[in-house]
This record gives C-alpha cells, structure tokens and sequence, in this order.
C-alpha cells in the first residue's frame, strides 16, 4: 500500500488498531538490556498464554523499546490499570496471567519500592523515576512497537513529514528549526537550525543527509535506546532534513555492535519504503529522498564528523582539518548535513507542535529537553530525559534515587571520555551547555557516571584517559604521543612511583594537547585529568608524595568472622579463625577488592 497524501495518511492512522481497541496492552520492554535478561521468553511466554486462554482479541502483548529504567528491567507494563511489575523472571509470567490478567489481581511482589519506603507503589504513575522527566526525544520509548509501523502512525508518525510537504517551503521549515533554538545533542551544541541553513546555502548538485548514530562514549546508551525504541521517528527527522537542504539521500552511521538497533532499523526503513513515505514521490509530493546504512567498525573518533565521514567513504576513519566544514564538503565532497539521533528524534515533535512550544522549554540559551544516561553508584541505573536547567541534585537524587547503599555521591564525570568531572559544590546548578563549560565540563552526548566517596578521582582519570589514548587514531602528535605520556605518568603515580613534579608535567601536557590536537577527541582528551586535578589535587599530591594508603585492611569491630574475605582472596593472605576478627597481610596483599566486595558487613576498608 502507498501513502500518496496527508489524506491517504489521515485515512490510516484512524484504520490502525490502537491501544483502545484492546481490553488490556502488556508492554513489555525489549531493549538490549531487557532482552539480555529473558526479555524475549517472557514476550513469547505471555502470548502463547493468551493464545491459550483465547483472548489475542481483548488483550495485546506490545514489544516495546527502552522504559528507561533499565536498572529495574525486565520492565513489564500493564495498561489501563498502570501498573508496572519490575525485575520480571521467566517463572514470574505465570502468575502474572493467571493473577493480574485473568483475576484483575495485582502481584504486589513485583511492584516497585521506592526508596526508604516501606510500601511498594500501586501505581506506575506515582513512581518518583519519571515525574520530574519529560520525554520528548524518548517520546514513544516503550510507548509502541518499534518494529510496526502502524504503531508509529497512531501515535502521529510522519504527519510532521506531512505537514512540511504539504505547507512548508524549505526556507519555512529552516526558520522553525531556527526559532526552536535546538542545538545539537551530540556534543558541542551546535544550533541545529543554522547547521541546516548553512548546509542550504552551499550551492551544489548532490547533498546528504548523515545520522551521527556513532555512541562511543564509556557508559552512554542514548542514541542506541532511541533507535532501538523509535526507529521511524529518525527516519522522519531525517527526510525533512533533506527537503530542508535540498537533498535526496541520508546515510546513518551506526556502529556494527548495535545489532538490534541496526536491525530495528533497517526493518523501519523497509516498511516506509513499502507505505510510500521514503523513496520516489513521497506522499505524492514530488520530493525524493531515500537513507542508506552505514555500519561503523567502532572507533570512537568516528563520532567527530570529518572522521565519521572519512570512514563511511572507505576510508580510515581519521579526522580533516576545518574549514571547509561538512556542509560546503563533506561525503564524497558533497555538501553534507551532520546531525546525531538525539537531535533528529526532536525534529517531527517541534514541527507539530510548533518552535514557541519547543524554545519555551529549558534555559535562555539551552531550549528543550536532554537525554542523560545514569551510571555507576546511583539506584536507579537508566535513561532520564529532563528539561534544560534541571540541578544535579534532581537528576542524582529525585530521579536517580541516590546511592544504592546512602554513601555519599563526591562527583559526577559528565560527558564521558571528553567531558569532566562535576562536584557536590555544584550539584545545585541547573545543567545547561554554558553552566557545564563554565565549570570545565562539556554536556557530550549525556553520558553521566555517578561516584561515591569511595572513588578514587586519579584511577578515575587514568580509566578515561587509557580509553582516550587507545581510541586515539594517531594522525596528530600531540593527541597520538600526548595522551600517551599522560597515561604513563597516572600509571606512575597509581603503582606509587611517580614524584611531585609529575603533576606539573600531567598539567603542562593537558593544556598542550587541548590547544593543539587536530580534532574534537585531542582537545577534549585531557578533560577528565585537568578537571579531577582542580577539584581533587589533594588525592594526586597522595600518589604523587606516596602518602596515599593503597592497601585493603579490616575493622576488627565490625569484623564478624564470616571468613568470606579470606575464601574470596586470590593470594591468601588474610588471616583469621572463624567468628574472631580477620587481618590482612598487607606486605601480600595486591589490591584487587575480592575481599571488599565478598565482605556482608562492610568490615574491609578500601583504601
């Protein structure tokens, strides 16, 4: 079936089946970390249910993208009632049948529980994770089926495409993506609008559109989550694009280790193919425009755009001196258009529902909202998307639930490899571009790792800057050898046997390597290093004056003679009898933490 107008579209979504056409919708997620964990089974477990109880007319399972709360997966959903079972096993989707499906009786056990609370929520709608969000880019995340159209389409997919074909010159729709003040999700913020107006501009016979879906950073799953989640809408954003700049093929770049999102994908461009809504005449408009895949090999410099498009040309993926800039030459020389997936899947939703909607969320010069990936000691492990000008504190503790143990939260790394570190002092700021720069932070993509007062800020940066090092694609010396140099010495200081004045040598390198390195990975490279020395120097000074205490040792008041530390260590050398206090030979002792971790009393001190 081809969808010729607005009319023909208009037609179809009131035919779709919808979620009210069911007596019951089970959304249950199946993003990569729920499907990970039996995801799958469960979906095929629950049908096979109904099917058995003959109810496939009254009651649909939804295979859905990401919730969000991905610490809490498998997630189900279960809609009118709005309710939520979390952490689902294979051997609960039985008594979720018989109890809640048939019976219309909540299984309270697998209700959510909020911290500090005593009583599990009755209602999803109450749960603390999600009222201070609003998802706009997540929109339709665990929302619809990625993987059907139709689902795309009640829920107003391509009627934006629609609207701008149908109403809008290209000019017009430039202007509203100007108006929005959007800026772009992938890093530097660029102001989305005049992107596209620049790359206009540029006379030439061929141009791209390009979908930066190239999510290399430790720790961020955003970009992947969308895709996974909401395929369609990128492939909307995407069209629009080139009827903006005036071209006729988009190419996403997404690296090859995001399967299930490349194949979600894929599947969404075939079926648009299929409707008429990508291709020849789209919606009987004149325009064309078709997307191609490109699979990446997963550098991560292939997130800064020159190298992106060097690479989807064959060759390695390296980045160019600018100017000229990807709009006057970028793939095979054409004027390109460079935009990652956050900042497309806001496109459709500004176009619908107009730039003062949009421009009136978030800060004076950060409109909108912002996809955060919380990670490591937070409780609530997931993707949040809040309004431009929320605090740390509200994403850490209002939405994140705080530390899973109640230690106390000492930094956020914010923007990973090439971002830096926030601390408690400025966990009141409200987020926002020029606020994180102003702290010598970056907002990156939205990667955001949660430490407690346990973490130690050298290892930290000596973990960012191993990755940055690595990932380095050599082509200039002061990224190639510098990032190298830096590694050294943060291995000197970490194995005890660097000297005071190698913390002037890390700054020196630091400063040099960010003024003179090629692209956006060298400058930003020594990020992590430069910021945990200006708010941590007192822990570099312990390395650097071999003060710091590098050995695990135990409390013998708290020490309750378990003997798990001492079954759990690889060198044997801790010693004790059972239910007496234990002591660590610290001379053999090797630092792994085995003893720490394995320890039920919190006895072992860290060092």
């Amino acid at each position: 079936m081809k969808i010729t107008s607005y009319q023909e579209l208009k037609k179809w979504q009131e035919n779709c089946p919808k979620k009210t056409d069911y007596k019951i919708n089970v959304l249950v997620c199946t993003g990569t970390s729920c499907l990970s964990s039996d995801a799958q089974t469960i979906v095929e477990m629950l049908e096979s249910a109904l099917e058995s109880h003959n109810l496939q007319a009254e009651i649909r399972v939804i295979k859905t993208g990401c919730f969000g709360f991905c610490g809490q997966g498998p997630i189900i959903k279960i809609e009118p009632d709005d309710i939520t079972y979390v952490q689902v096993k294979v051997e609960d989707v039985e008594e979720i049948v018989e109890k809640h499906i048939l019976n219309n009786t909540t299984v309270k056990r697998l209700l959510y529980q909020e911290p500090n609370q005593t009583k599990s929520l009755e209602k999803s709608s109450g749960m603390q994770f999600y009222k201070k969000q609003m998802r706009v880019a997540l929109r339709n995340c665990g929302e619809i089926d990625p993987e059907n159209i139709e689902d795309y389409v009640v829920n107003d997919g391509y009627f934006a495409l629609a609207k701008v074909l149908e109403n809008y010159s290209s000019e017009a729709v430039i202007k509203i993506i100007k108006d929005s003040q959007l800026r772009g999700r992938g890093g530097g913020g660029f102001l989305t609008g005049l992107k596209w107006d620049l790359t206009k501009k540029v006379k030439g016979d061929e141009k791209y559109v390009i979908c930066n879906a190239d999510e290399g950073d430790p720790g961020a799953f955003m970009d992947r989550s969308i895709l996974e989640g909401d395929p369609h809408s990128i492939i909307e954003a995407m069209i629009i694009a080139g009827y903006a700049i005036g071209a006729n093929n988009g190419l996403v770049y997404i690296r090859a280790e995001y399967g299930l999102a490349t194949n979600r994908l894929r599947k969404a461009i075939t079926d648009a193919r299929e409707y008429g809504l990508l291709g020849k005449d789209i919606l009987g408009s004149g325009f064309d425009f078709d997307i191609e895949i490109k699979l990446g090999a997963g550098a991560f410099v292939c997130g800064e755009e020159t190298a992106l498009i060097r690479s989807m040309e064959g060759y390695r993926g390296e980045p160019d001196k600018k100017p000229p800039f990807p709009s006057e030459s970028g793939f095979r020389g054409k004027p390109s258009n460079v935009n990652n997936v956050e900042t497309f899947a806001n496109i459709p939703v500004i176009i619908l529902n107009g730039e003062a909607w949009f421009s009136k969320i978030g800060t004076k010069n950060s409109k909108g909202t912002k996809v955060f990936a919380l990670a490591g000691q937070i409780r609530n492990i997931g993707l949040v998307e809040v309004p431009m000008g929320t605090t740390f504190n509200e994403i850490i503790y209002d939405i994140g639930g705080g530390h899973p143990e109640g230690k106390a939260i000492k930094a956020i790394q914010i923007g990973g490899p090439s971002g830096g570190v926030i601390t408690k002092e400025y966990f009141n700021t409200q987020i926002d571009y020029d606020s994180l720069i102003d702290m010598g932070a970056m907002m990156g993509s939205g990667g955001m790792i949660i430490m407690d007062e346990d973490s130690d800020m050298v290892q930290i940066a000596k973990f960012y800057l191993d990755f940055t090092q690595d990932e380095s694609c050599g082509k200039c010396t002061p990224c190639r050898i510098g990032t190298k140099r830096m590694y050294e010495i943060l291995e000197r200081l970490v194995n005890m046997e660097g000297k005071p004045e190698d913390l002037d040598r890390l700054r020196t390198l630091g400063e040099i390597i960010k003024n003179t390195s090629l692209c956006g990975l060298g400058q930003t490279a020594a990020n992590p290093v430069l910021s945990t020395m200006k708010y941590f120097p007192e822990e570099y000074e312990a390395y650097a004056y071999r003060t710091k205490k590098t050995k695990y040792s135990i409390d013998p008041k708290k020490c309750v003679g378990c003997t798990k530390c001492a079954r759990a260590c690889p060198v044997e050398c801790i010693e004790g009898k059972v239910r007496e206090p234990h002591r660590i030979n610290e001379a053999e002792c090797i630092a792994c933490g085995a003893c720490y971790e394995a320890c039920p009393v919190n006895a072992v001190i860290k060092p």
